[in-house]
């Protein structure tokens, strides 16, 4: 059986580009294609087309709805940054690790600077998963 989780499959996989169109309407809210390549010229050398083409592929993917104004199309999230990084990370875990997450704690853990809180919060957080786990048994 694989790791994969039906739940995860209802919401789309987007891609690094994708991620970089949905941040200014999460952050912003609606938004026409002229205001999201506003928001993204400073930090990608891309046309108004290519953010366009972006947009229509969110749309198609579910990620975004619109509504026609006049001429202007705005745009809307119909999934939240949370939801469709929850399922960017299911869709990772999947592809590279058979959808355990152990061994990406372990190397984040080994390789990170965590300050003590951070720790605190690892700790407190995997206390609440091994209680979890033992209250079904």
């Amino acid at each position: 059986m694989s790791g994969k989780n039906p739940t995860h499959e209802m919401h789309p996989s987007i891609s690094s580009a994708e991620w970089e169109v949905m941040k200014p309407i999460w952050e912003q809210g609606a938004l026409t294609a002229r205001d999201v390549y506003a928001a993204l010229s400073p930090y990608h050398d891309w046309a108004i087309n290519t953010v366009k083409t972006l947009l229509s592929r969110l749309v198609a993917k579910g990620a975004l709805s619109y509504e026609q104004v006049g001429n202007t199309y705005v745009y809307r999230a119909r999934l939240g940054r949370e939801e469709v990084t929850r399922t960017t990370l299911r869709g990772f875990l999947d592809r590279m690790l058979d959808g355990s997450a152990a061994p990406l704690l372990a190397h984040f853990i080994e390789e990170s600077d965590l300050t003590d809180e951070e720790i605190a919060n690892v700790r407190r957080l995997l206390d609440k998963k091994a209680s979890k786990h033992q209250k079904r048994r």
